[in-house]
């Protein structure tokens, strides 16, 4: 599964690696309300109750450690990176896709959530993903890093739900339907 937040032009992460966009959002009283009892952190921690591992990207991986508490003290975290070494023992680095397949298989990995911007793209071209959740923040940054860049020839999607969160953000639930 991946779960994850863009601007609503597509974007994950601001050119410079700024993501105040979204972890510093407003209050704006002009927002539709959240649907139901919907809200970010209750999506959010639901998610991480449903998954036992997480693969995150080295960019991803970068941002997680600044944060001020480590963000996944319950899960088995692998980091794909290619070149760069982490000597961080609350991760495991692993160098390509198979590698963490391996890994996720010998650990008995029932719910994987897949995060970053490239793992993301690189897991749905394998065909690797069966669920992701987007939520789009009301905001265009119209340059950044693109959440899908070049998939190929494209992958069909079906909706599951959609509700708006905090900040007038709606999250949108979908099937990947090339699986």
């Amino acid at each position: 599964r991946a779960f994850i937040a863009t601007s609503l032009d597509g974007f994950i992460i601001r050119l410079d690696g700024d993501i105040e966009w979204l972890t510093h959002t407003p209050h704006n009283d002009r927002h539709v309300p959240p649907t139901g009892s919907h809200s970010a952190a209750a999506e959010y921690e639901q998610h991480l109750a449903s998954v036992d591992h997480i693969i995150l990207g080295r960019k991803t991986f970068e941002t997680a450690v600044s944060f001020p508490e480590w963000p996944y003290p319950d899960h088995e975290v692998l980091v794909l990176s290619r070149a760069v070494t982490i000597s961080d023992p609350r991760v495991t680095v692993v160098r390509s896709i198979d590698a963490a397949l391996a890994k996720l298989d010998e650990a008995g990995a029932k719910g994987v959530y897949v995060d970053g911007g490239n793992v993301i793209q690189q897991f749905l071209i394998r065909g690797l993903i069966d669920e992701i959740t987007i939520t789009r923040a009301p905001v265009l940054l119209g340059r950044g890093i693109s959440l899908f860049g070049d998939i190929g020839s494209g992958i069909k999607l079906t909706l599951l739900e959609s509700f708006v969160i905090d900040h007038g953000m709606v999250m949108s639930r979908y099937k990947v339907d090339n699986l």
